[in-house]
């Protein structure tokens, strides 16, 4: 099944204590896409300038990944600086929006009637007109970010009360709710309006809640974490690919999507970019999950 991805693309510079690079592609269209891949076809909605790399056209392209909506316009792409001295706590150095300033997300007739979508930390106020323009889709997401629950949060409960599954980390679920105990705060955003909310811990690994269950999963033990950069939305990618490819929504879907986002983004934080991610096959994929599984069953 198709899943639509809306959101930004980049061309990253960033310094860890393993390197740097610059001009890299990142942004979170593009760490979604390409960790969606190896499940099911994607599309992405997003906005570049005219230097953006014909070669990165070229990469989406060999992953099966439609860039129809892409929009080229004149002037520079989106561009994020930043720096990683300690893995978990990016600083950011530098952010010049460039031409996803002008981003004006407009689906073309195929897009719109996509099964599945999932919306990056973008502007809640594009993120409601995305959802306006698509055809009855069978399951929606969306992500955000703290600069949007500050700025925003109006149009953002808005989004969240709209769509069916909320992907967010935990310092932003105790910012939207002004609740400490994650338990509680997730417990009080369900009753916004979602089916599903997906809680980010980073190293801690992540856990699903519903009226029915709540599921933790592990973080995948890495050895050498690079860069983690669009581990987030690496995590969503694995999650929403596997979500479209099972085409349904039962318990037993969800727990194995959390189990590929998980895998997803344990790929993702092992390289800059998306140098791993364009690597790995399903069968990379399934040896992972099964070590994994063999850590939380018993």
């Amino acid at each position: 099944m198709s899943l639509l991805i809306v959101g930004s693309i980049a061309l990253d510079n960033i310094e860890t204590p393993f390197g740097k690079v610059d001009h890299s592609l990142g942004g979170s269209a593009i760490f979604t896409s390409m960790a969606s891949k190896n499940f099911c076809k994607s599309s992405i909605v997003g906005i570049v300038g005219d230097d953006f790399p014909k070669k990165h056209f070229e990469l989406l392209a060999k992953n099966g990944i439609n860039t129809e909506d892409i929009k080229i316009i004149p002037g520079k792409t989106f561009q994020w600086s930043g720096k990683y001295n300690d893995l978990n706590k990016p600083e950011t150095l530098d952010t010049q929006l460039n031409v996803f300033s002008n981003f004006d997300p407009l689906l073309s007739e195929k897009n719109k009637k996509c099964d599945y979508l999932f919306l990056g930390n973008i502007d809640p106020i594009l993120q409601l007109k995305v959802l306006q323009q698509m055809n009855s889709p069978r399951i929606t997401a969306c992500d955000t970010m703290n600069f949007w629950i500050s700025r925003s949060k109006e149009a953002l409960l808005e989004v969240i009360k709209r769509v069916d599954i909320l992907f967010i980390n935990e310092e932003e679920l105790r910012m939207l709710t002004n609740i400490r105990n994650i338990f509680k705060a997730v417990k009080k955003v369900k009753k916004l309006g979602p089916q599903l909310i997906v809680v980010k811990r980073g190293e801690y690994g992540s856990f699903a809640y519903t009226n029915d269950f709540i599921f933790f999963a592990p973080a995948f033990p890495v050895e050498e974490a690079v860069d983690p950069t669009g581990a987030g939305d690496s995590f969503a990618g694995g999650f929403m690919g596997y979500i479209a490819a099972a085409r349904n929504f039962e318990e037993s879907t969800i727990k194995n999507a959390m189990i590929f986002g998980t895998i997803a983004a344990s790929f993702n934080v092992e390289s800059f970019s998306v140098e791993k991610l364009k690597e790995i096959d399903m069968n990379d994929i399934l040896e992972r999950k099964e070590l994994l599984e063999k850590s939380i069953l018993f």
